[in-house]
């Protein structure tokens, strides 16, 4: 049984449902715990897992064939975590989806909900709205990759997450933003420094 804290928590994160959707969605819903390191979602898997994130930290990253890996996105509390090649793309997903911290997570099968989703406008409406939210998403990436410089996309993080430095190791955050760790470090120091006059 959901509290009334519970309850008004996941009305403001489904905003624009009434409580009885939010209840039939809470009911194909459950928590998730992931332990630090464990891997949510492998490459390769064609689970159709959305998961709205209470705690913690995800990476999701691709191993290139010499054995590096390239972080692609980080989502921390209060995010949705989903593979866009499973759920917008219907393919198996070509990423790795990995704790980096203790995670605990509301979790749903996106293909169990669909029946729901089709039946309801107010949920279909919420479906539209976060897969559009993916795509928009991407779009930013791209857009940052071509128009800000890496100290701008560093920026951007920080501001968006101002821990998040204390949080991942420069190394998933240097390939986060397309450099190296050595790149990374140069960045920093000008900040420093320019902050300091």
């Amino acid at each position: 049984m959901l509290t009334a804290e519970e309850i008004e928590f996941y009305l403001n994160v489904f905003k624009g449902l009434s409580l009885p959707d939010v209840m039939d969605l809470l009911k194909l819903a459950h928590t998730r715990h992931l332990p630090a390191q464990d891997v949510y979602i492998p490459s390769g898997a064609s689970t159709q897992k959305l998961a709205y994130i209470r705690k913690g930290l995800i990476r999701v990253y691709h191993l290139k064939e010499n054995g590096d890996e390239v972080t692609l996105m980080l989502r921390w509390e209060n995010q949705f975590i989903a593979s866009h090649d499973s759920i917008i793309l219907n393919k198996p997903s070509r990423f790795i989806y990995q704790a980096l911290e203790d995670t605990v997570m509301l979790e749903l099968d996106y293909s169990k909900v669909q029946h729901m989703l089709d039946h309801n406008p107010r949920l279909s409406s919420l479906r539209n709205t976060f897969t559009m939210h993916m795509l928009a998403e991407s779009l930013e990436r791209v857009e940052s990759f071509v128009l800000l410089s890496p100290e701008e996309r560093y920026l951007q993080l920080v501001h968006d997450k101002p821990n998040i430095i204390n949080r991942v190791p420069d190394k998933y955050l240097a390939t986060l933003l397309g450099i190296t760790p050595v790149s990374l470090s140069r960045i920093r120091k000008r900040i420093a420094s320019s902050s300091k006059r």
